[in-house]
């Protein structure tokens, strides 16, 4: 069947209409918040506690915009007779937003987790070079990242807790047995 001459205007035309019709659904940005999913990346928080020196953030990024400074000190030793330790200082952590691509691989290969996604996006500079933030900046960012989300409950127990929980049992039998071997004896508890 041959298509009607105007008919791709009429269905053209039609959607306007309906969408003319429609409540709009336009956030009005600076006056209200906008709600944002859980998973957000807006920033990168750094908690500088967790943060060993390690480097691996640094050498792992694809745009080089991580930037660390640390020196050695020396800790002395715990007991007497024992031998003085040497540890990395934090003395610069600074993150180029202008550079960063938002990848997330830092996070991911940080084996102390100090580095972690903040939903925080607001942080926009008249000037590109003010967009590299120092480690006090981010440490601002580290206490707007929502705590992890709830474990499902469907979800099979973790292997570590299935063992653990498996070794108590196990040793919660034994006494049990022990106690019913012995039954002339009071039970201590």
């Amino acid at each position: 069947m041959a298509p009607v001459p105007g008919s791709g205007l009429a269905k053209g035309l039609a959607v306007t209409l309906r969408t003319m019709t429609r409540k709009t659904v336009t956030e009005q940005y600076p006056d209200a918040q906008p709600e944002l999913p859980p998973r957000t990346r807006g920033v990168i928080g750094l908690f500088e506690e967790n943060c060993t020196v390690c480097m691996l953030c640094a050498r792992e990024c694809p745009d080089w915009c991580i930037y660390i400074d640390s020196h050695k000190e020396t800790v002395p030793a715990a007991t007497p007779g024992g031998r003085d330790r040497s540890r990395n200082v934090l003395d610069r952590f600074a993150i180029d937003f202008a550079l960063c691509m938002y990848c997330g691989i830092c996070i991911e290969v940080c084996p102390f987790d100090a580095l972690f996604w903040s939903p925080e996006f607001e942080y926009a500079e008249t000037d590109i070079r003010d967009l590299t933030h120092e480690r006090d900046k981010l440490r601002e960012w580290m206490w707007t990242v929502p705590a992890p989300p709830a474990l499902d409950p469907g979800a099979e127990e973790p292997k570590e807790l299935a063992a653990a929980r498996k070794a108590a049992d196990k040793l919660a039998a034994q006494q049990q047995q022990q106690r019913t071997d012995r039954p002339g004896q009071e039970d201590p508890s």
